[in-house]
């Protein structure tokens, strides 16, 4: 059984303290960082690596690879592709031409990922940037508006899985209103609960039936003033599961960053027990993973059915593609603008 967790790795390959600790712990998945990467043969031996520690050929290995400046898979063995807020802009605000674009950027970035053995990208960001918010999300988010955030965020999520890439939705409730990075402190939201209703929630409601969802490290007052998302049972009981109706897998955020405090095995209780289905740590490092894997539990009940549940869409037959004449068509549309 598999234990609720997703891991890093230090490299490019594995130590051996790695694959001692991933064949005991059996964690559900991994993620990879930029750290991880050199060249596509590299990247294909490391992927192959970490499932065969697991002995689970399906297991998901996630990245970050947004596009603009959230790439971990870069040139000159990788294309790079806009950030998101660039698509509309893009499309001359064209709302259907838009969608058809980034649906497009996204089955081209399934197809890197899949070649090398990755099934799972950390995207579409549906935060929705308040004028006053912290620039970590900033271009990172597809517009101001939910509206326009909830359309090219679905058009995201089916070009990933098209492609055989499960999307993960985030940062829910939504990170827009957060005046600072959680990577670097806790963010604290003081927006009623009818201003997040009306602005922040929307998106992640619209796109409620994805697969997977990653949590935001950010206190909403309105919804309970003590806890970040990550780790109130408050918020993720009434409005992930309840108001916004999401039924996917819901992972933590990176339980390394800084907006979450105490040991890692206090964080690690903290989520699992406010109804996380999975806890993500990223960096890599050992004594950190030991204490993420000391305080973890095995994946069981609703949890499980989730974590299946997600996976099973990985068994769909990705959708016809003519790789040659759809990057063409992508980096003409792209052309165009920049030159226009």
């Amino acid at each position: 059984m598999s234990l609720a967790c997703i891991l890093g790795c230090a490299s490019t390959r594995l130590t051996q303290h790695e694959r001692e600790l991933f064949r005991a712990a059996r964690p559900w998945g991994f993620i990879l960082f930029k750290r991880n990467i050199e060249t596509p043969d590299q990247v294909r031996r490391l992927t192959a690596e970490l499932r065969e520690t697991i002995e689970r050929p399906d297991a998901p290995i996630l990245i970050d690879q947004e596009g603009g400046r959230v790439a971990r898979l870069q040139p000159p063995h990788w294309r790079r592709y806009p950030p998101a807020r660039a698509y509309a802009e893009i499309a001359h605000n064209d709302p259907l031409a838009a969608r058809e674009l980034v649906r497009l950027g996204a089955r081209l970035m399934a197809h890197d990922l899949t070649s090398i053995g990755i099934n799972v990208d950390c995207v579409p960001v549906l935060d929705v940037p308040a004028p006053d918010g912290h620039e970590i999300i900033g271009d990172r988010a597809y517009s101001n508006d939910p509206d326009q955030v909830a359309r090219l965020g679905r058009a995201a999520a089916e070009g990933l899985i098209a492609g055989g890439v499960l999307p993960v939705i985030k940062h829910i409730p939504g990170h827009g209103r957060a005046k600072s990075d959680s990577h670097e402190e806790l963010p604290v939201v003081d927006a009623s609960l009818e201003e997040l209703e009306a602005r922040d929630f929307q998106p992640f409601r619209a796109l409620s039936d994805m697969p997977m969802a990653m949590t935001a490290h950010v206190v909403y007052n309105a919804l309970d003033w003590r806890r970040p998302a990550t780790q109130s049972k408050r918020v993720i009981t009434q409005t992930i599961r309840h108001s916004l109706g999401f039924e996917g897998l819901l992972m933590s955020d990176d339980l390394s960053m800084k907006a979450l405090k105490g040991s890692f095995e206090a964080r690690t209780r903290a989520a699992l027990g406010a109804g996380c289905d999975v806890v993500l740590h990223c960096n890599g490092d050992m004594a950190e993973m030991k204490a993420v894997v000391s305080a973890c539990r095995p994946m069981f009940g609703k949890a499980k059915k989730r974590a299946e549940a997600a996976l099973n869409r990985l068994a769909l037959r990705p959708e016809p593609f003519d790789l040659a004449e759809e990057r063409a068509r992508f980096d003409s549309a792209v052309s165009r603008a920049v030159a226009g």
